[in-house]
């Protein structure tokens, strides 16, 4: 049983490893906040498969969600999120075994983190998947930073972060 399951193993990655020169650019934007004291911590990323029919996939959409719960502890370099655990293996195996399954290439892209000590990170998510307020096709955190009603601060930050979403900025600091 367990040489079938490392024979089953070993055909997936040579397929994900077939399929890593196919562009991958369709996907989602996660978002995950996390309040820690006074201040709060916020990391957005954006995985990335082949067409929007896997980004659509509920599969892919919980990976793409836990991807970003850990980079929450990663600082937001992309390559440290990649070898960051997730669930006994490492991000990077996790996406390479979900291309084996569902057949696509599949990309983390893109990370960013942002936290303050005293303040709120405001979170917004334009094209939202059904259902999901930190899924989405773009994603925007804004960081507000000082004393003040955390949920007042919370709410600033995020109509900011709308507003950032409707004008598409030429320029996004963090990734």
């Amino acid at each position: 049983m367990e040489a079938a399951v490392d024979w089953l193993r070993t055909k997936g990655l040579s397929k994900a490893a077939k399929k890593a020169d196919r562009v991958a650019a369709e996907g989602v934007v996660a978002l995950a906040v996390r309040v820690d004291g006074q201040g709060m911590t916020g990391a957005v990323i954006e995985l990335n498969a082949e067409t929007d029919f896997v980004a659509r996939n509920e599969v892919f959409q919980a990976t793409a969600s836990k991807i970003a719960k850990v980079a929450l502890d990663v600082d937001g370099d992309i390559e440290a999120l990649r070898a960051a655990d997730l669930g006994g293996e490492s991000v990077s195996d996790s996406v390479t075994h979900l291309v084996a399954t569902i057949g696509e290439n599949m990309l983390l892209r893109r990370s960013a983190r942002f936290s303050v000590s005293q303040g709120a990170i405001g979170a917004y998510v334009h094209g939202a998947v059904a259902g999901s307020t930190d899924l989405g096709r773009i994603g925007v955190l804004v960081a507000v930073e000082g004393a003040g009603d955390q949920a007042t601060l919370k709410e600033l930050g995020r109509n900011i972060a709308l507003h950032a979403a409707a004008t598409a900025p030429a320029v996004s600091v963090g990734g």
